[in-house]
Parts: C-alpha cells; sequence; structure tokens
C-alpha cells in the first residue's frame, strides 16, 4: 500500500500539494518559535567591553522566594522556592577584589563600574581608566589624571580639548587627556575618568559592577567568591555586561512558548482540516478500492503513507527555512527593542527536531481522523458512503467539543470572579482557542444550523443562485466546515487578541492619566542630582516637585501569598521619608506594622507601614521614599521630577519657567502631554510583540483558508459541468460560487466573533466594567473585510477557471 500511496501522488497533485502548504507554514512557524525559545534559553551575548578577562565575577541578580510560608512549615520539610529575578544591576563590595588577588595563580584582578554620560549630545558610558585593560582599550596621549578624560576614538574628540561631561546629574568640565581605540566594535562609546572621579560619578562609591580576574583556578576563584556573587567564563561573561539581557531571555521564553503552542494548536486543526478535505474529496476511489477488496488496514495504511510522504517533505524544507524566519523575528524584536540589541539569535538541532516531531504528529493524527471513516465502512455500502455525506457526529469530536466549551467556561467564570485588572488577560487568552477548537470539533454541524439562521436574507437576496448555494452548503457541510474552520480561528484569534491587548492599553494609560497630578516634568538621562528638587520649587508658579523613581521589590517578611516571580511594583516619591512605606489593601497589612523588603538590587530593609491605600485593582504598588528606593536602581538616582503647577498657572508658563530655571543643567523640560506619552509608548512596545506573532499566526490560517478554498472549489469542476448541462449559465454559475464564499465568510465571522466575545467579554467586565472592549470599530470591519474577501476571492478564482471551456468537457473530466 505504501508503493500505491506513492503513485497516487503523482495524479492527486492538487490535493497534497494543499496538504504540502499547510505542514510546511505550521511547522516554519513553529520552527521559528522554537529559535526564538532556544535564543532565550542560551541568553547568548558577546562579550565586548570584558572580553581581555578570562573570568569575570559579578553581582547574584537571582533571588530565591519561598512558595509557601516558611511559618507555617514542619522544620525538617524541605522548603520549595522560585527563582526571581532582580531588576536591578548588583553591584559587589570592592573588597572582594583584594580577597580574589590573594588566590594562588591570580596574576590580576581589575574592578569595573559603567554609568550613563553624556558629551554634548551623544550618550556614552562611563568608566575608570584602569578597566580599559578588559577590553583591552589603546590609548594614544595619556591616562586621566582628576579632572581629565580619555574619550572613545568613534567621538571624533582630540587631546586638548576641554569638554563639558554631565554624569551622576552634574555637568563637569573635563580636559581630553588620549583617545581610545576599542579592538573591536562596541555598542556603548566609552570615555573614562580618574579612579577617583569614576568612583564620586557612578554613586555607587566602594562597588564594582563586575571584577575581572587574570590567571588563578576557576574553582579557586569561585570559592572565594561564594554566594556573594558568580563566576563566568567563555559567552556567559556577556550577561554580566549587559544585564539587561538575562531578563529579556526570560520574556522571550515565554513569549515564544505561548506562540509556538498556539502554532502547534493551529496546524493541527489546519491539518486535519486539509487532511480530511482531501480525503473526502477521494471517496470515492477509496470506496472503489474498498468494494474491490481491500482491507481497513491497507486502506489506513495508504492514506498515512501518502500523508507521510508529502508531510516528511513539508517538514523537511520548513526546518531548514526555520531559522531564517527565527532570525528575521528576532531582528524585530530588537529593532523594536524588546530584547537588547546585543543578545545573539541562536537556533540549534533541537527546535527543528520538536517542529518536526510536533508537526508530523500532527500529520499521523490528521492522516487517522482522515482514513478512520473510509476504512471502517462496509464494501457494500462504500459507493452509497461516496455519494452522499452523511454521520460526521463522532464520539471524539463530542468529548472534545464538550471539554472545550467546559474548560472555556471555567476560564470565564474565574476571570470574573477571581481575577482583577489587566491580569485577567492571563486566563482570558487561552478561553480564547478553548471556544475555538470547541467549534471547530463540531463544525459541520454548527455550519449547517448557522446555513439555516441565514436562509431568509439569501433567498432575499439573491434568488435562485442562492437558494442552490445554501443547498450546496448544507449539503455539503463537512466540506464547507473545512473552510470556515481555518477563518473563524483566524477572526476569532485576532479579534480576541487585538481588542484584549487596546483594552489593556486603554485602562493602562486611562490608570496613568487620572492618576497623574503633574503639569510638567524635568527628567535627565544621567539622573537628577538632588538639588535639582529644590531648584524647581523655588521656581514662581509651582506648587509642589517630586523625584519619581520606578522598580520593584519583594517582601520577604511577612510571607506575602499573593507575590509572584515578578515582585511588587514600587515607586519612589519624595513626600515620604526615613522608612515609612504605603502599601496596597490588597497588601493585607495594617498601620504600623513592619515589613522585610528585598528592594531592587537584592538590598535587604525593613520599613514600618505609615499608610494602606485602596489602590486601583490589578495596579497595586508599594510606594517608598525617594530617598531610599532610588541609591537602589541601576542610575542610583531619580530620573524624572514631577512638578505641579500652582492655581491660575498654565502649562505653557510653567515650562518656559523650568527650562529658565534649569539651564546649564543636563536636564530636559517636558509638558504633562509628554508624560502621558512617553508611558503610552511603552505600551505600544508590548502591543507591537502581540501583534507580530498574532499577525504571524493569522497569516498562516489565511494561507490555509486559500489552500483550503481553492483545493475544494477546483475539484467541483464536474459539480459545475453538470449544472451548466441543466441550464445555469457561466455567470450564475460563478454568482452561486459567490454566495456560497459570501456565506462562508458569514458564517465564520459569526462564529469566529462569538468566539472572541467567550474571551473579550469576561475579561472587559474585570477590567472596564463593561461588555464592550476598548478599541476602534474600525479593526474589526478590518478583520470582517479580510474575512470576506478572502473567502470570495479563494472561491471565484477557482471557479472561474472551473468554469473554463465546454460543460460537457468538464463532467466527462470529472468522471
Amino acid at each position: 500500500m505504501i508503493r500505491l500511496a506513492l503513485r497516487t501522488l503523482r495524479l492527486r497533485k492538487g490535493g497534497f500539494l494543499a496538504t504540502f502548504v499547510a505542514v510546511f507554514f505550521g511547522a516554519l512557524i513553529v520552527s521559528a518559535c522554537g529559535g526564538l525559545m532556544e535564543t532565550g534559553i542560551r541568553t547568548e551575548t558577546p562579550v565586548q567591553r570584558l572580553a581581555a578577562a578570562p573570568v569575570v565575577v559579578g553581582g547574584q541578580q537571582n533571588l530565591k522566594l519561598p512558595e509557601d510560608d516558611p511559618a507555617t512549615l514542619d522544620p525538617e520539610d524541605k522548603h520549595k522556592f522560585e527563582n526571581a529575578t532582580l531588576p536591578e544591576r548588583v553591584r559587589l563590595d570592592a573588597s572582594l577584589a583584594d580577597q580574589l588577588r590573594a588566590v594562588p595563580g591570580v596574576t590580576r584582578v581589575v574592578g569595573e563600574v559603567s554609568f550613563p554620560a553624556q558629551i554634548g549630545t551623544a550618550s556614552v558610558l562611563g568608566h575608570a581608566w584602569e578597566s580599559a585593560v578588559l577590553a583591552p582599550y589603546t590609548v594614544k596621549g595619556e591616562a586621566p589624571k582628576p579632572g581629565e578624560v580619555v574619550v572613545d576614538a568613534g567621538l571624533g574628540i582630540g587631546v586638548g580639548a576641554t569638554l563639558p561631561v554631565a554624569a551622576h546629574g552634574v555637568v563637569g568640565q573635563y580636559r581630553v587627556s588620549g583617545i581610545a581605540e576599542a579592538p573591536q566594535a562596541m555598542r556603548d562609546a566609552a570615555v573614562f575618568f580618574a579612579a577617583s572621579d569614576a568612583e564620586r560619578l557612578s554613586g555607587h562609591p566602594g562597588r564594582f559592577d563586575t571584577i575581572g580576574v587574570f590567571g588563578g583556578d576557576v574553582a579557586a576563584v569561585t570559592k572565594v567568591v561564594g554566594d556573594a556573587g558568580i563566576v563566568t567564563t567563555g559567552v556567559a561573561r556577556g550577561v554580566l555586561e549587559f544585564p539587561e539581557a538575562g531578563k529579556s531571555g526570560e520574556d522571550l521564553i515565554v513569549l515564544a512558548a505561548v506562540s509556538g503552542g498556539l502554532s502547534v494548536l493551529v496546524m493541527v486543526f489546519v491539518v486535519a482540516g486539509t487532511l480530511t478535505l482531501s480525503t473526502q474529496q477521494r471517496q470515492r476511489e477509496l470506496a472503489l478500492l474498498r468494494a474491490i477488496g481491500t482491507t481497513p488496514r491497507q486502506l489506513r495504511r495508504m492514506v498515512l503513507g501518502e500523508a507521510l510522504v508529502v508531510g516528511v517533505l513539508a517538514v523537511g524544507g520548513a526546518v531548514a527555512l526555520g531559522p531564517v524566519l527565527g532570525q528575521w523575528l528576532f531582528g524585530r524584536l530588537a529593532a523594536h527593542h524588546v530584547v537588547p540589541d546585543v543578545l545573539r539569535f541562536a537556533q540549534g538541532w533541537l527546535p527543528a527536531t520538536v517542529a518536526a516531531g510536533a508537526s508530523l504528529l500532527a500529520v499521523v493524527a490528521a492522516s487517522f481522523v482522515a482514513g478512520r471513516r473510509a476504512a471502517k465502512v462496509r464494501p457494500t455500502e462504500a459507493l452509497a458512503e461516496a455519494a452522499v455525506e452523511r454521520r460526521w457526529l463522532t464520539p471524539i469530536r463530542l468529548i472534545t467539543a464538550i471539554l472545550c466549551f467546559a474548560g472555556g467556561t471555567a476560564l470565564a467564570i474565574v476571570t470574573v470572579a477571581v481575577m482583577t485588572g489587566p491580569v485577567a488577560a492571563s486566563t482570558a487568552g487561552p478561553a480564547v482557542m478553548l471556544w475555538a477548537f470547541g467549534l471547530a470539533a463540531i463544525s459541520p454541524g454548527v455550519t449547517k444550523v448557522t446555513a439555516a439562521l441565514l436562509r431568509w436574507p439569501v433567498h432575499a437576496i439573491t434568488g435562485v443562485t442562492g437558494r442552490v448555494a445554501l443547498l450546496n452548503t448544507r449539503v455539503g457541510a463537512v466540506r464547507t466546515a473545512g473552510a470556515v474552520t481555518p477563518i473563524m480561528l483566524a477572526v476569532g484569534i485576532a479579534t480576541a487578541n487585538i481588542y484584549l491587548q487596546t483594552t489593556q492599553e486603554a485602562v493602562s494609560n486611562q490608570a496613568y492619566t487620572e492618576d497623574l497630578r503633574a503639569d510638567a516634568v524635568v527628567g535627565s538621562p544621567v539622573g537628577l542630582d538632588p538639588s535639582v528638587r529644590e531648584r524647581v520649587r523655588a521656581v514662581p508658579g509651582v506648587a509642589g516637585a517630586s523625584e519619581y523613581v520606578t522598580s520593584t521589590v519583594f517582601v520577604e517578611k511577612p510571607f506575602d501569598g499573593n507575590q509572584d516571580k515578578d515582585g511588587w511594583p514600587a515607586l519612589g516619591v519624595s513626600e515620604l521619608t526615613g522608612n515609612a512605606v504605603e502599601v496596597p489593601a490588597k497588601l493585607g497589612r495594617q498601620v504600623g506594622e513592619t515589613l522585610s523588603l528585598r528592594l531592587g538590587d537584592g538590598t535587604p530593609v525593613d520599613v514600618r507601614v505609615a499608610a494602606v491605600v485602596a489602590q486601583r485593582p490589578g495596579f497595586e504598588r508599594l510606594v517608598l521614599p525617594a530617598g531610599l528606593l532610588a541609591p537602589h536602581t541601576t542610575a542610583g538616582l531619580a530620573p524624572q521630577l514631577l512638578v505641579r503647577a500652582a492655581p491660575g498657572v498654565d502649562a505653557a508658563t510653567l515650562t518656559a519657567r523650568l527650562r529658565e530655571a534649569t539651564a546649564g543643567l543636563p536636564v530636559f523640560v517636558g509638558d504633562r502631554d509628554a508624560l502621558i506619552a512617553a508611558h503610552a509608548k511603552g505600551n505600544e512596545i508590548g502591543a507591537w510583540v502581540n501583534y507580530l506573532l498574532v499577525g504571524m499566526i493569522i497569516a498562516y490560517t489565511v494561507i490555509s483558508v486559500v489552500n483550503t478554498l481553492v483545493m475544494a472549489t477546483a475539484k467541483r469542476r464536474r459539480e459545475f459541468g453538470l449544472q451548466r448541462l441543466g441550464g445555469f449559465t457561466r455567470g450564475q454559475v460563478l454568482r452561486m460560487a459567490g454566495v456560497e464564499g459570501g456565506l462562508i465568510a458569514a458564517i465564520a465571522v459569526l462564529l469566529g466573533t462569538a468566539v472572541a466575545a467567550g474571551a473579550i467579554v469576561p475579561f472587559c467586565l474585570v477590567v472596564t466594567g463593561s461588555v464592550l472592549p476598548s478599541g476602534p470599530l474600525a479593526i474589526y470591519l478590518v478583520v470582517l473585510t479580510i474575512a470576506v474577501v478572502l473567502s470570495l476571492v479563494a472561491i471565484l478564482v477557482p471557479a472561474w477557471a472551473a468554469t473554463r471551456g465546454r460543460a460537457a468537457d468538464a463532467t466527462s473530466a470529472g468522471a
């Protein structure tokens, strides 16, 4: 039967090409997502500034959080922990460098600090000159003394020039004593200071970002470092140089896992639909094989053999091109600053293997489903089965639908009853797929019912051609469902994900705007010196000014069951002082209680609850003194100062006075609209990622729709010929096909809308109190238009080709 399967490939090119396309694009997307996941797992970041040091020591960026309250556990029980990533750079005490110098075999130990600086409008990173050996940089000129700098050769500045250099909130005049040339391309231009200047400007005196070690045994170095930090060699050193790559890697893993998993599920249904339709169109051929003595097992083997041959060819091409698509997707993510541009895309054999295995498994499962009915029928009923579609509802379909609908209902209940704020999307999102798969499992029956509901408007608008189209749709429900299902998936996934995203954005922007009391902002890329606040407060027309610092903190004691590995968002303001903290009511604390926190850089601190506030659900945060929070951020200073105008002072007057008062300082001044726009832009980055990956999956379903409709329509040449012989004109046949395409689009849009509503409505009830999402109606209209145009083009073009020539020739060719 395998030999027969190979021979049928030559005679059934259309159906097998359709299967090839479905498997190829599904495996391609899964392989690309696998490459993104592997990139996130490896987090390979080529080392640049630290390349010459064979061993680099950095701070421990992981924090262990207990999963259960330690106070309730038996001391003998093994505690379970989850790893959280600290959002701020964890620095090392300078005394560790002295300990490392005492390690036998170590020839040199160099501490390194890195801090943002500006020379004119150019953004650079400042370092101590002693750390130039870690690259190593070479200098033309002399090493810097206090008050001098060595600048990067790429800045085009000559020796002897005097420059205003802004760093750590202040501007100083420095003489250029030398020009540094890097041994390789660097992401960031460098400016080197004398050790005393660098320690002052780093904002973290007595601390190193990293320590480079030359010579010595790695094991001995690791023993000395202990729990104070981590020891890296090789490519792992890059993560210490660019710590943002570590968190981006985690985000990339989640992103790829969700997208890849969604792609696999969509692929299973698309491939199953394509193979089922292809097998159904060959029902007469398969029936004849049964009638002449072919056993059910042989028939299943033939269908499986055909599918596997096509599947292997499709998977082979997909895994070869998977890294190309993965690299392109990674490039788009890097270009939009979703991942750092220093992160290296890496895709080995494992994603290809997973993609191949998942795709071939989908092919095997789909071929089993497709060949099962034809193999089970008795030979005496075979030809009758080929003539008319019979029972489509199987126990497997029914059980699948029941389980999916039950799961979707359960998630909807959880979303409404348990979730709060934008986090409700974590349960609303998966509900889309459950509703979609439930409908897909019983799509022939749902298609018949929906077509019956559309009978009267179709009759009223289209006349006799519409009647025939309705009859074709209802009689050929399995065939029609094969086209409806992928469109329904595309409409449901697109509508739900886009409106979930737009609603999240709208709620976030609304919350930020309503909570914002500032009329202007003073900010700086190198941090704001505390003296700027006093200068701003003295400006006429200023009612108040507060530093604005954001970070993440972790509650250690008392145990917080609401806390996950992402910790609590923290806001630092000037209105609070000392160790006071304002907490949300959700935390369950009382005024006067003491909380033990871990700040963003891992520093432990005890704070006293000064206020308990009922905050907006989903946007809860801890509010701490800016003076406490800012020194434990990577920058070490507040990046913004929010300013409120006095009554009667307009925004234009306020910003003009602020610019005048801060002239000569390394700051910028913006109005309230600038703050809101900056917040909205941050939301757009996350939205862009969602749109990109959802768009990729929808593009796959679009290809599958065209694939399925073209295959289904092209096989109806004989049917069209008989209709023309019966009195239909070619134009009437094409109009009938157009009505069928419109019916397919209408049914798919209705079902897709129902699928999307199953996720959108519970989510919106939680976050906005309305059943309707936020976002322009044009989004839905565009999705609807694409579905209609797609259906009409995919069915009319092959119908036009199938009705060319004489009707008699078409009937004989199709026999």
